[in-house]
């Protein structure tokens, strides 16, 4: 069973940074993922998508984050980061990772706690 894990949440200012990964902890072969995402959730409020990265490494994201959050992808550790700048209040929320794979399974992690507050 395949499952994800989130590192890298904590306390940040606003208008730091800061860098969340994620990495299966099962084994899944890395040409088998299709899509890569971040979501993440805000208290009180549903999971919205934040960005994504596909095989090509060609990126896409929410527009609220443009140009302050950047998705990279190492398939060597079938791991992809979220790059957070300029961080503001309302990106405080527990962020979370997804696997698509070609055939259409999903995986999820647990989430890591981003709070942004002085």
């Amino acid at each position: 069973q395949v499952q994800l894990v989130e590192s890298g949440g904590g306390l940040v200012q606003p208008g730091g940074s800061l860098r969340i990964s994620c990495a299966p902890s099962g084994n899944i072969f890395i040409i088998s993922i299709a899509l890569m995402r971040w979501y993440r959730q805000a208290p009180g409020k549903l999971r919205e998508w934040v960005a994504l990265i596909d095989p090509d490494g060609i990126t896409n994201y929410e527009d609220s984050v443009k140009g302050r959050f950047t998705i990279s992808r190492d398939n060597d550790k079938k791991t992809i980061y979220l790059q957070m700048n300029s961080l503001k209040p309302e990106d405080t929320a527990i962020y979370y990772c997804n696997f698509q794979t070609y055939r259409g399974n999903e995986f999820w992690g647990q989430g890591t706690q981003v709070t942004v507050s002085s």
